[in-house]
């Protein structure tokens, strides 16, 4: 897949396919199941989370794509990025659990 910035300068997609499918993953699991907690029905809550995977979808493009400056991102030391990551995986495991609590019980 050869994305490009609005600078026509070949960007990585790779953080946008993990942050859209990231966020498809959250709100298809948990939008329908919340929903008719709700007390929506259940194509209405399908139907829900599935405009919001959409503008979950566009938001990271916009972000990770669109506006991307690879030289900025590529600037940043390799200790930085993945100190980075593991602070932001345990931060959506705190989130998932979060999610889950309320519906377990």
């Amino acid at each position: 897949m050869h994305l490009s910035n609005r600078d026509g300068v070949a960007v990585d997609p790779v953080p946008f396919v993990v942050v859209s499918g990231l966020a498809a993953l959250m709100l298809l699991s948990f939008g329908p199941l919340y929903g008719q907690a709700l007390g929506a029905p259940l194509s209405v809550a399908l139907s829900a989370s599935i405009g919001l995977t959409a503008v979950a979808a566009g938001v990271a493009y916009y972000r990770h794509i669109w506006t991307a400056q690879p030289a900025v991102d590529r600037a940043l030391s390799v200790g930085l990025r993945a100190e980075r990551l593991f602070q932001l995986m345990v931060i959506l495991a705190v989130v998932f659990v979060g999610l889950a609590i309320p519906l377990i019980v």
